[in-house]
């Protein structure tokens, strides 16, 4: 009676399996590259070149306030070198030099956050638009599935699935 069960358990398993297959064998599946589609979009091009102005902006900025902070230890050192500066004094100075080396701190902080704000402020709109048209796509040809290749979902795909140009052809980007 045990292995009956397990016979059981194995048909039924197997049946389950064949039933997958076989359903999923009248199923239409594309997939696309997604990378080569962001990168032939213009407004992709001209949201990464704003973000890259505003990284070097906010990268310039952290240079000075470094340089800044440097020459300010620089010349508490040589005060105290010196003996130009009390110790009091001294350690009232390295106090401040601590507190701007922690807005230093705050500042690269927040810049990462405005750049990665600035990133999704710009890009959302163009990640929306490509998905709208990768299911207008989907719908027009029938596709119950599209899969993306560009990040390496897809193991094997018969060249003739690719939606790429498709999607392309949808957002008006022709090459």
């Amino acid at each position: 009676m045990n292995n009956f069960n397990k016979m059981n358990k194995l048909f039924s398993l197997i049946f389950v399996v064949f039933s997958v297959v076989f359903s999923a064998a009248g199923q239409k599946f594309g997939f696309i590259n997604s990378q080569e589609i962001l990168t032939s979009l213009p407004e992709v091009k001209q949201a990464n070149s704003d973000i890259e102005v505003m990284k070097t902006m906010f990268q310039k900025k952290g240079e000075e306030m470094v340089k800044d902070l440097q020459t300010k230890y620089g010349d508490l050192q040589k005060k105290q070198t010196s003996g130009e500066l009390a110790p009091v004094e001294i350690e009232k100075q390295a106090a401040l030099l601590k507190l701007e080396e922690a807005k230093l701190g705050e500042f690269e902080k927040t810049s990462q956050q405005k750049i990665y704000e600035k990133s999704e402020e710009l890009l959302k709109p163009i990640q929306d638009k490509v998905n709208n048209a990768i299911k207008d796509v989907a719908a027009e040809n029938g596709f119950l599935y599209i899969f993306d290749s560009g990040i390496g979902v897809v193991l094997y795909a018969d060249p003739a699935a690719d939606a790429t140009k498709l999607v392309k052809a949808k957002l008006g980007v022709v090459k």
